[in-house]
């Protein structure tokens, strides 16, 4: 069976669909699950679909996907513009990863212009809302295809 591809979102993401609506919109997190895996059966895989509050926790599973998934698509939310911890575990994990953001962090905050996930992604999707999680999931299909034949 074909490895699934991790979709590991941060802190606060649980609270989609009522935190902020205003930025984050009105989609929930099992709405975004729903439409990444339909997304993700489009192009043959599966996704592995996970919320943690915990950058500890974050850190556990990209070690995890190194043996069990096929790559990532990492929403950190704030713990991408603080955690060396979350950039060291996707270089050591050796997958491909694609972060991405709901908001446009660069209309944001002048400390939410940095990422250090970024600086080992493959790419990075941000401000266009929930169809981020889709694109990401055609951009790294893609890669896959392209780089490993899967």
């Amino acid at each position: 069976m074909a490895k699934p591809i991790y979709v590991l979102n941060g802190p606060t993401l649980n609270m989609l669909g009522s935190r902020e609506p205003h930025i984050y919109g009105s989609q929930t997190l099992a709405d975004e699950e729903a439409m990444t895996a339909d997304r993700a059966s489009a192009f043959g895989h599966t996704i592995d679909f996970r919320q943690t509050n915990s950058e500890g926790q974050l850190v556990d599973w990209i070690l995890e996907a190194r043996e069990k998934a096929c790559g990532i698509i990492l929403n950190g939310a704030a713990y991408t513009h603080t955690s060396v911890a979350l950039m060291d575990a996707i270089s050591a994990s050796e997958l491909p990863v694609v972060e991405v953001h709901i908001s446009n962090i660069f209309k944001r905050e002048p400390f939410r212009h940095h990422s250090y996930v970024s600086t080992v992604s493959l790419g990075v999707i941000c401000g266009l809302g929930p169809i981020g999680y889709a694109l990401a999931v055609e951009a790294l299909s893609d890669y896959l295809a392209k780089h490993l034949g899967s």
